[in-house]
């Protein structure tokens, strides 16, 4: 068995161009020679995660609606960024406010950076614990945001991932990596 070989990049153009989203037109040439001319790469910003849990020992979570699925979700606070424009903790802290109006009251704890779809994507999820964090304000939300906040007790935030109550992937991943990391798996 061989180790898998890069591809060869031969020419690259931009299909589509915006601030949040860009599509990138491939012409490659595989390890085996064979040449494809049409491989598209989705170039977004990088995410960051929180995994907020209260004094009280309670997660924060969001519902909101997404578009793209047409669905209400159970989620973690997230938010999109520029990693060549902020750091991923100062944009894990900004979206936790944002979105639920809790302020951190220590460091926040990254766990992972995890590339969310290395085949067609090129934006990665930075992961955070965040503990002890106080809801100290009204949510500063965007003109397509309608988020309700949810404490959900820290003891049934598995139960909620295994029933597929959040069910989007890196919010799951981070359940269970906070877990784990609070001694909870």
């Amino acid at each position: 068995m061989s180790t898998p070989r890069p591809w060869r990049l031969l020419r690259s153009t931009i299909a589509f161009k915006h601030k949040w989203y860009t599509l990138r037109r491939d012409e490659v040439e595989l390890p085996n020679g064979q040449v494809v001319d049409d491989f598209f790469i989705s170039e977004r910003p990088d995410g960051a995660l929180v995994f907020p849990v209260t004094q009280e020992n309670e997660v924060l979570f969001v519902r909101q609606y997404k578009h793209a699925a047409g669905k209400v979700f159970l989620e973690l606070p997230a938010g999109s960024f520029f990693p060549n424009e902020e750091e991923a903790t100062v944009a894990a802290a900004r979206e936790l406010l944002e979105e639920t109006g809790a302020v951190l009251t220590q460091e926040l704890e990254p766990l992972a950076v995890l590339h969310d779809n290395p085949a067609k994507d090129t934006n990665r999820l930075h992961l955070f614990l965040a503990r002890n964090v106080r809801v100290e304000q009204e949510q500063l939300l965007d003109i397509t945001e309608d988020i309700e906040v949810v404490h959900v007790p820290l003891a049934e935030v598995l139960p909620l991932v295994m029933k597929g109550e959040v069910c989007v992937s890196g919010a799951v991943v981070l359940c269970f990596m906070a877990l784990r990391q609070l001694g909870k798996l």
